[in-house]
């Protein structure tokens, strides 16, 4: 498709710019070709006739204009052997392997050729001497691959992809809860092709007008209810302050779910700690924008936590579910390529980063996804891992039926050159339970924090990173440290090889996708090679 898209553009250019040559060159050749050829008769001497002065200037005249079109004739093919061969240039570098046969070109116009820019006839470079000049044009780190764009609107499209080793076997292959309860752990060791996050995205009609459709799956989650999910949304932009959408959103509760997705140090696995106390993806409202120069905000009301693995039979039937974001990045007034995790883009000043947020949702019971039906879906559990809308959650025979989470969380970041250092501190409130009994704990109180760190030793092509967290929990203070290497080995962010050592200590959260099982204690390794553009 896109082969076909370019050849046909290709020529499309080509013909756009011959064009106004041609319409330019029209005159001039109409014009010679309505000269009437001077005609001399001769005697069988030889010897030209006699002309008057009259004859003889307007033959003058006439040979002086001929001269002069001629003259501009030459200069006009000149300027345009000086395009075709510019966009020959192009297009070759455009799709490749075409072969263009050359053209003979007499002097003149190799002069006029060679005198042309040389911005006209050579093909841009950029990192490592790559051709940027006819990638760039179906290629945008921030949109994709452009497979249409033009007055009407645009269609691209986005992967991410990765193929992992997992290996949990320095795992123990037990857990014991807070309540004396112990729990086999299936502790895993194999290769996937772990998940496939396809996306088409862009406008239609007007540019303020935005959609966003995807198809995402996990291998590892194959034979459950939200093995595959196909969502979207759609948003209106108004203008810098105001964006309103709707459809499937991720919940602003912390900064793992502020668009930073899928550029962070771990692949596609968060700390311990950000993966306890986050909300998920859910389906709902928002509002977005930047409120002052460098200052943005996204606030979001929704059915619950998260709608991945649930039916509408069984969501809430109102809009309880409130978060709220902030950030600010005051010294640069960006912090990377997608605010992502750890400083590839060589900050050559110092770039900060300052954000917080608070979320409020009433949930039940029943609006919970199933136990690892959803991939990135999010648990209110325990420290100790359990699930408190499991049966007999707190050991003494009660089920939970309705309870309210509420969560705050505060972040700061630092970049320059290669360097980095992010840390984020989360609190959360479990209160107003309904059971079917009376239970231990009015109200649950949870804290903890994240921090990582990179650096690159070398630039754009390898990172190494140490990031860990801490939970001081109600049933336990679980936590884990990763140290880990990332490799670009084509100098860009789309391609990188990833290994890892994780020292989980009590995980209270886990599922299938991601590779700490709750109540994990011990070492997991794990190897990534990751494809995202």
């Amino acid at each position: 498709m896109l082969f076909g898209s370019h050849s046909g553009r290709g020529r499309f250019r080509l013909l756009a710019a011959l064009a106004p040559l041609a319409l330019a060159a029209w005159p001039v050749l109409a014009t010679a070709q309505e000269q009437t050829p001077i005609q001399t008769q001769t005697d069988p001497a030889g010897a030209a006739p006699a002309v008057s002065d009259t004859e003889r200037q307007s033959i003058e005249r006439q040979l002086e204009e001929i001269r002069a079109m001629k003259a501009q004739m030459a200069a006009q093919m000149g300027e345009l052997d000086a395009r075709v061969q510019a966009l020959e240039t192009e297009l070759q570098a455009t799709v490749p392997g075409i072969t263009i046969p050359p053209q003979p070109v007499a002097p003149q116009q190799q002069a006029s050729a060679a005198d042309a820019p040389v911005s006209m006839l050579e093909p841009k470079t950029g990192p490592a001497g790559r051709i940027v000049d006819a990638i760039d044009e179906i290629y945008d780190p921030n949109r994709g691959i452009v497979l249409a764009a033009g007055d009407w609107g645009e269609l691209d499209m986005t992967v991410v992809t990765y193929a992992r080793y997992l290996n949990q076997m320095g795992l123990e292959d037990s857990y014991t809860d807070s309540f004396g309860r112990t729990f086999a752990i299936d502790r895993r060791q194999e290769a996937q092709l772990q998940k496939v996050n396809i996306s088409f995205k862009g406008w239609l009609f007007d540019p303020k007008f935005q959609w966003l459709l995807f198809a995402w799956t996990a291998n590892t989650s194959q034979g459950l209810g939200a093995q595959t999910v196909v969502e979207g949304f759609l948003r209106y932009r108004f203008n810098d302050q105001i964006a309103v959408g709707g459809g499937l959103i991720a919940l602003p509760t912390s900064r793992s779910l502020l668009y930073t997705y899928p550029h962070w140090l771990r692949v596609d696995a968060r700390t311990i700690a950000d993966d306890f106390f986050r909300g998920a993806y859910t389906s709902g409202f928002w509002v977005e924008g930047e409120i002052v120069d460098r200052l943005y905000y996204k606030a979001v009301i929704a059915n619950n936590l998260s709608t991945l693995g649930v039916d509408a039979a069984e969501l809430d039937d109102d809009f309880s579910t409130v978060s709220v974001a902030t950030w600010w990045m005051p010294t640069t007034g960006e912090f990377g390529y997608a605010n992502g995790f750890g400083d590839f883009d060589w900050h050559e000043e110092v770039a900060t980063l300052f954000g917080a947020s608070f979320t409020r949702s009433p949930e039940t019971a029943q609006s919970q996804p199933g136990e690892d039906e959803g991939f990135d879906n999010s648990y209110i559990r325990l420290s100790d891992g359990t699930n408190i809308f499991a049966p007999n959650a707190f050991g003494n025979g009660v089920q939970v039926d309705a309870a309210t989470y509420q969560m705050a969380a505060v972040h700061a970041g630092v970049k320059y050159r290669g360097w980095s250092l992010e840390a984020e501190y989360y609190a959360r409130w479990i209160r107003d339970f309904e059971a079917d009994g009376p239970l231990p704990v009015d109200e649950l109180f949870d804290q903890g924090f994240q921090v990582q760190a990179s650096f690159m030793p070398i630039r754009d092509t390898l990172q190494a990173y140490v990031s860990g967290s801490h939970i001081w929990g109600e049933f336990g203070d679980p936590s884990d440290i990763a140290f880990g290497l990332n490799w670009f080995p084509l100098h860009r962010r789309n391609l990188r090889l990833n290994t890892q050592a994780l020292y989980l200590d009590d995980s209270p959260v886990g599922g299938l996708s991601v590779p700490y099982p709750v109540g994990g204690k011990g070492w997991v390794f794990t190897t990534d090679a990751v494809l995202s553009f």
